[in-house]
C-alpha cells in the first residue's frame, strides 16, 4: 500500500469567549487530518469579534507571518469561515494560502465522494460557495474591458464586461447544469424510495456525528440479520469516510423486516451549502419512521455532538421523529454495557448483546403498531398460509375442521389484507 504524504498546514482560531473553543480548535485539526494534511502548529487569539479586515488583529497576523516563514508551510487553515475580502488580505499579509473552515470541509467532501450524485451535490456545494469568492486582478478587467476589435477574438464593450463578470457567468451556468443533472439523479432515488415505501416495510435510519460508529453498528446488524452479509458498507476510523447513503434489508428471527439507512455524518458547523445539497442523501432520514441517533460516548465531548447533530437535523426539517440514542464505545470506558434506561442504550458496536438489545428496543418502537390477531384460513388458500409463515410472526397454528387457523402478529397493509379470514369473537 502507498503511504500517504501529509501536508504540513498552520490552523488558526480565534476564541470568542466561547465555553467550546478547546472541542472547536480539536475538531478543526481532525477535520485537516481527515484531509491528508498534519498540524504543524496551531496559533489562537482571544477577541471579542473577528477583525473584520484580516480576522485575526494586526500583531497576531505579523506572527502568522512569522510562523508561516519559520515552518516553511504554504497553507493556513481557518476555524471559521471568512469572508472573500479577509481570505484575500490574510494571503497578501502571509504570502500563504487561506483555506477556511467551509473550504476544508468543501476539500474533504470533494475527495470522499463516489457515487455520481455525491459527486455533484459537493460540486454544487463548492460551486455555490466559489461564487461569493471570485476576484480578479484591475489589469485582468482592464485587459477584458478593453478587448479587441470583433475579429480578434473579443469585442469591445466599453463600459462593459469585465473578466469577473465572465466568471461569474461561467460559474451560474455550471450551477445550473449541475442543478439540472441532480434533478435527474434524484429522480432515480426518489423513484427507489417510493419503491421502497411501497413494501411499507418500516424504516431505521442511522444518524450523528462523523465517526461515532454508524457503519460499524449497521454492519454488525446486517451480519445478524441481513439477507447478504456481502453488502457491508465501509468502516474507516476518519472523519466522513462515506458520504452515499447506503439502505440493507433486514429480517429478524420472527419474521419482521425493515430497511436501514446508514446516512452522512454531522460535524459541527456543517456548511450551509453542503446541507442543502446533502437533502437528498439525508432524506432517507427525514422519511424514516424511527432514528437512531449514534453518539461516541467515549468522547468527553459527546453531549456537545448531540447538540450538531439536533441542529442538522432540525435543518433538515427533521423534529419531533421517534428516536433511540445509542451511547456507543462504551467498550472504551469502564461500566457494564448494554445498559439500558428509556430509549437510550449504552453500548458497544462490536458487541453482539448490544447489537441484540439495541434490536430489541428499534422492533419495540419501529413495530409499535403491530397487532395479535386470528386468522381462519382455508385449506384451499395455501397461498396466504405461506406467504404468512413466510413474512409474518405466528405465534400459533391449529388445524380444524373448517381451516387452519393462525395466530399472528399484523402490521401496516396486512392488518387489513387478510379482513376475510379474520375471527372477530
Amino acid at each position: 500500500m502507498t503511504e500517504v504524504t501529509l501536508t504540513p498546514v498552520i490552523t488558526i482560531a480565534l476564541d470568542l469567549n466561547s465555553p467550546n473553543f478547546t472541542y472547536a480548535v480539536e475538531e478543526l485539526n481532525n477535520l485537516v487530518e481527515a484531509n491528508n494534511m498534519e498540524v504543524a502548529e496551531t496559533l489562537t487569539q482571544k477577541l471579542d469579534r473577528p477583525d473584520p479586515a484580516t480576522y485575526f488583529g494586526k500583531g497576531k497576523i505579523e506572527e502568522l507571518k512569522e510562523l508561516v516563514i519559520e515552518t516553511g508551510v504554504d497553507t493556513v487553515i481557518a476555524n471559521d469561515e471568512l469572508s472573500p475580502s479577509q481570505i484575500r488580505n490574510i494571503e497578501k499579509a502571509i504570502d500563504a494560502r487561506i483555506i477556511d473552515r467551509t473550504g476544508l470541509i468543501l476539500e474533504i467532501f470533494a475527495n470522499r465522494a463516489q457515487s455520481k450524485e455525491a459527486k455533484l451535490q459537493v460540486e454544487l456545494a463548492k460551486l455555490k460557495y466559489q461564487l461569493p469568492r471570485l476576484h480578479t486582478s484591475a489589469s485582468q478587467r482592464l485587459d477584458q474591458q478593453t478587448g479587441t476589435s470583433a475579429g480578434g477574438g473579443f469585442t469591445n464593450r466599453g463600459a462593459g464586461e469585465s473578466q469577473l463578470e465572465l466568471n461569474r457567468r461561467t460559474l451560474q451556468k455550471r450551477i445550473t447544469h449541475v442543478q439540472d443533472e441532480l434533478k435527474e439523479a434524484q429522480k432515480a432515488d426518489e423513484t427507489k424510495r417510493k419503491q421502497r415505501d411501497r413494501s411499507e416495510l418500516p424504516t431505521v435510519a442511522l444518524v450523528g456525528y462523523t465517526n461515532a460508529g454508524k457503519s460499524t453498528i449497521m454492519n454488525g446488524l446486517i451480519k445478524l440479520f441481513g439477507e447478504n452479509e456481502e453488502k457491508q458498507v465501509l468502516v474507516k476510523n476518519m472523519l466522513f469516510a462515506t458520504l452515499d447513503t447506503s439502505v440493507r434489508k433486514l429480517t429478524l428471527p420472527d419474521q419482521k423486516s425493515l430497511l436501514l439507512s446508514d446516512t452522512v455524518g454531522f460535524v459541527s458547523q456543517l456548511p450551509h451549502q453542503l446541507v442543502q445539497a446533502f437533502k437528498s442523501t439525508l432524506a432517507e432520514a427525514a422519511n424514516a419512521d424511527l432514528l437512531v441517533q449514534v453518539v461516541d460516548y467515549s468522547d468527553p465531548d459527546y453531549k456537545l455532538m448531540m447538540e450538531t447533530t439536533a441542529k442538522t437535523l432540525a435543518e433538515i426539517g427533521i423534529e419531533n421523529r421517534p428516536m433511540i440514542v445509542a451511547l456507543n464505545k462504551a467498550d472504551k470506558m469502564e461500566g457494564p454495557y448494554p445498559s439500558r434506561e428509556g430509549n437510550d442504550l449504552i453500548m458497544a458496536a462490536t458487541d453482539e448483546a448490544s447489537l441484540q438489545e439495541l434490536t430489541n428496543m428499534i422492533v419495540e418502537l419501529a413495530f409499535d403498531d403491530y397487532e395479535t390477531k386470528k386468522l381462519l384460513v382455508p385449506f384451499d388458500r395455501g397461498d396466504v398460509i405461506s406467504y404468512l409463515n413466510d413474512n409474518t410472526n405466528v405465534l400459533s397454528t391449529e388445524y380444524l375442521a373448517e381451516g387452519t387457523q393462525v395466530t399472528v402478529e399484523l402490521g401496516g397493509a396486512d392488518l387489513n389484507r387478510f379482513d376475510d379470514f379474520l375471527i372477530t369473537n
